[in-house]
């Protein structure tokens, strides 16, 4: 009877305990998705509505290079322990404090009269953001337990985009009533559920590396070692880049070119195309355990290429809320599943060891697309008009999957060896 009463007292200690690791990392992963879209997407909406011109918006794309090179600090979140809150809580309370400290500055600023201002802030903003990034995925890591991993994620990564409804369609809805400074503050204020997360949660139990060469130098000698390396890199670079091209200019398209106004963008192209992206997202996660890495990989680039055909018939036709639906449903689900199958390879190539660094340099490598799209496109788009643009973003696609089909071994053997590395 009374060990029953113990084991019975174990198993609700440990389910407490789960319950409130999983409910913290939630609200993490919110915490992480919310100040992206402020950055970037939403950003480029506020300077399209205040008539700043297409080049200088193509430029202010690079100000989330912090995303790309945030490999290069991550490091130091390893290494260097804050004296008070413990290593990864301290992080995050620094990153978050400087988060909502920064969108207050942007709140209280005009994107016309203060431009390089307005740029500063973004670019520290966007530091801030990639830094807390850096801090929630390594607590993630080794806060959960193994068999939590699965649902941690999910429940982490719905939280991520749960936070970009809100910064995104949400702000836009929110901007078109009342402008888009409120709409800055408010996501100020929203950002402080992050730190009542990081007050609550409980530190992981870690020994920071001991040295500059065990923190900083083996996490990428051990990847370059990697049979296939540089395939490798060439790949996380390439995966995304057809898709992230065609979407770089896509909200300043639909304001400019086909007149929608902010409301319709909020609702149909970031709502509907968020729960696309949701559903291709467990759609891809669901096949890939019947068709495997290298297979899902390939389908799903060749299904994001195709889909990019959507934005050229867009460019072609007049203003219609039913061809924007479609393109933007069948767009994100696409990209949905392509990203299921792209985190899976990131998983595979990390080793445990490192996954912090090397998470943070494969999710740095594979935003260069992303983030270097924008001024080119930029040029392309005056140059040439949005139709070739986007017909040109369909070419872009295609050298990743000719990639794949020469790296189907060393794909293959992912599968089989579950991420282990395998030096040369």
């Amino acid at each position: 009877m009374m060990m029953r009463t113990v084991q019975s007292r174990a198993t609700s200690g440990s389910s407490s305990g789960m319950t409130r690791r999983l409910a913290v990392i939630s609200v993490l992963g919110f915490a992480s998705g919310l100040p992206f879209a402020l950055t970037d997407a939403t950003l480029q909406a506020w300077l399209a509505v205040a008539e700043v011109d297409i080049e200088t918006i193509g430029v202010f794309s690079l100000l989330t290079l912090p995303y790309v090179l945030k490999f290069i600090w991550a490091p130091v979140l390893d290494r260097f322990v804050p004296p008070l809150f413990g290593r990864r809580r301290a992080w995050m309370l620094i990153s978050q404090l400087a988060i909502i400290v920064l969108l207050a500055a942007l709140a209280a600023r005009d994107p016309v009269a203060e431009i390089g201002v307005v740029a500063l802030i973004a670019l520290l903003l966007a530091f801030a953001s990639a830094t807390q990034d850096v801090a929630v995925d390594a607590f993630r890591a080794e806060s959960l337990r193994p068999r939590e991993r699965g649902l941690g994620a999910g429940l982490s990564v719905a939280g991520y985009r749960i936070a970009t409804i809100v910064s995104g369609a949400g702000a836009f809805v929110y901007a078109d009533r009342f402008g888009f400074n409120a709409a800055y503050g408010a996501a100020a204020a929203i950002m402080v559920v992050g730190l009542f997360a990081s007050f609550a949660a409980k530190e992981p139990i870690a020994d920071p590396p001991t040295g500059l060469r065990e923190a900083i130098v083996e996490p990428f000698r051990t990847f370059f070692l990697r049979r296939d390396a540089l395939a490798f890199v060439a790949l996380i670079v390439l995966y995304k880049l057809g898709d992230a091209a065609a979407g770089r200019l896509s909200i300043a398209f639909l304001v400019r070119s086909l007149e929608f106004n902010l409301s319709e963008i909020g609702a149909l192209y970031k709502g509907l195309g968020l729960l696309a992206t949701l559903l291709g997202g467990v759609l891809g996660g669901a096949l890939m355990i019947r068709f495997g890495l290298y297979r899902s990989l390939f389908a799903f680039a060749l299904l994001q290429t195709l889909t990019n055909f959507g934005f050229v018939a867009l460019s072609m036709s007049e203003k219609s809320l039913g061809l924007l639906m479609g393109v933007v449903g069948l767009e994100n689900l696409s990209g949905g599943m392509g990203t299921a199958a792209f985190v899976a390879l990131l998983i595979a190539l990390c080793d445990r060891r490192y996954t912090a660094t090397q998470f943070a340099l494969l999710t740095g490598l594979a935003s260069l697309g992303r983030v270097f799209s924008g001024p080119p496109a930029g040029v392309a788009v005056e140059m040439a008009g949005w139709t070739t643009f986007f017909f040109a973003t369909v070419i872009v696609s295609l050298p990743v999957l000719i990639l794949l089909l020469r790296m189907r071994s060393a794909l293959d053997q992912l599968d089989v060896t579950d991420g282990e590395a395998k030096a040369s």
